[in-house]
Formats: structure tokens, C-alpha cells, sequence
């Protein structure tokens, strides 16, 4: 709780994972994956709850083992491929509402795949968006190379047009900073995700700037074996 507001994290972790299999229960540095992102929750000041929501049973036990609430399971057609995060959200909200009567003012999502972020980044955030009267936060990060020396390649991969030439005479310090999404942190007014069915809201939402060092976002073996190395290093 913070400033008489009850917030609840909800990690989601379904059981299927194309392109790395199983990533959510992957040993990370001596945890599988989702336990370093529900002992953030567990160890975050003003965290109220930390629900994990899953179809599957192996990550349902983990979760139980690190302390998570898992009252229900998610039904299938929340964990295929297709269902969205509103869904999953407001599926989890309804539940608590209608099997526990217990609302919450704001969610906190955080994704498993995260596991770099802890509970001092949630914390800040929590503050950072009531320092700035707004209704949502999302993390960010600065990006890792300036945006503007990308384009796209016609088919004959032909790139006398891929830049513009003030880009390509310009040093890269005299670029403008551009950010993006990290995937660590989304907080968001409960009320106003209802409304709205996003946790990106249209207005009074900000962005809540984070390292590139722990804004790693795990999709890939490169990115699992990265940030092992991180946690190892940093430990």
C-alpha cells in the first residue's frame, strides 16, 4: 500500500514458449525465471499482492514455492497464442472482485521475462507516478543505437537511400536520445485500464526511465545466457 492505495502485481506466465520453450521455469542463476519477478513483487514496499496467472502446473507449484497467490487457474483460451495481455488482465481483476470481493487501485504488471528488475525499480516507479499525478507509468530505456542510422532495404538490397545525409554526416552524440519500452515495469490506475482496455493509456501516463544494464527483456537463448551473465556478474 502506499499513500492508502492497494496495489497488486500480477506476473503472467503461461506454459508455452516458441522460441524459447519453457523459458518461465528456466534456471537462472540458481531460480527458474518467473521466481526472480515474484520475489520483486514479495519484496516491494507497497506491493499488496503478487498473483501469477498461468495454465500450467509445473510453473503453479514454482510459483506457490516462492510465495505467489494463485487462486485460480488460466482458463485455455487465455493461454494460447492469441490472448492478449487486457485480457489476461481484466481476467484476473474480475476474479479477485467476484471470488474474493477485493479490488485494487492500481495493477502493477510484470512481466517474467524481466528478471533483471527488482523491487527497488518497482518502488521508484510507484513514486516517480504519484511524484507526477499520473495515472500510469511504463519503464523505458534509452535505446542501444541511435534509431536513425536504421531503415528498411528495398529487394535488391540497395542502399543509396537507406540514410538521409544529414544523418550520415551527423556524429552519433549529436543525435537525439531516443527511448524504448523495456518490458520491466507497466503500473497503471485499475479504474482507468477498465476504461480503457490498456494499460497504455491515451493520457497522464509516463515514462519511468531505467539502465540499459537491467532492461533486459528475455525472448531468445542470447537473451537468456545475457542476462545470466548480468546476474552472475552483478550478484
Amino acid at each position: 500500500m502506499y499513500k492508502n492505495k492497494k496495489f497488486l502485481a500480477i506476473v503472467p506466465a503461461r506454459g508455452g514458449s516458441k522460441r524459447l520453450p519453457r523459458k518461465n521455469i528456466l534456471n537462472l542463476n540458481g531460480k527458474p525465471l518467473i521466481a526472480w519477478s515474484i520475489e520483486a513483487g514479495l519484496k516491494s514496499k507497497y506491493i499488496d499482492e503478487v498473483m501469477v496467472t498461468t495454465d500450467d502446473d509445473e510453473i503453479i507449484d514454482i510459483a506457490k514455492k516462492f510465495g505467489a497467490n494463485i487462486p485460480f487457474r488460466r482458463p485455455g483460451k487465455l493461454a494460447d497464442d492469441y490472448a492478449t495481455r487486457p485480457e489476461i488482465i481484466r481476467h484476473t481483476i474480475k476474479f479477485y472482485e467476484n471470488e474474493f470481493n477485493k479490488k485494487f487501485d492500481y495493477i502493477v504488471f510484470l512481466q517474467p521475462t524481466s528478471p533483471l528488475r527488482g523491487a527497488k525499480h518497482i518502488d521508484e516507479a510507484v513514486e516517480y507516478m504519484f511524484r507526477k499525478n499520473g495515472d500510469a507509468v511504463v519503464s523505458v530505456c534509452e535505446v542501444e543505437h541511435p534509431i536513425h542510422w536504421s531503415g528498411t532495404l528495398p529487394e535488391d538490397q540497395n542502399m543509396s537511400k537507406f540514410l538521409d545525409n544529414v544523418i550520415v554526416q551527423s556524429r552519433s552524440q549529436d543525435l537525439p536520445i531516443n527511448y524504448r519500452l523495456n518490458g520491466a515495469i507497466y503500473i497503471c490506475d485499475t479504474q482507468k485500464f477498465l476504461d480503457e482496455g490498456c494499460l497504455f493509456l491515451k493520457e497522464n501516463i509516463f515514462a519511468f526511465e531505467m539502465p540499459q544494464k537491467i532492461s533486459v527483456d528475455i525472448d531468445t537463448k542470447e537473451d537468456f545466457e545475457y542476462a545470466e551473465f548480468l546476474k552472475i556478474n552483478n550478484a
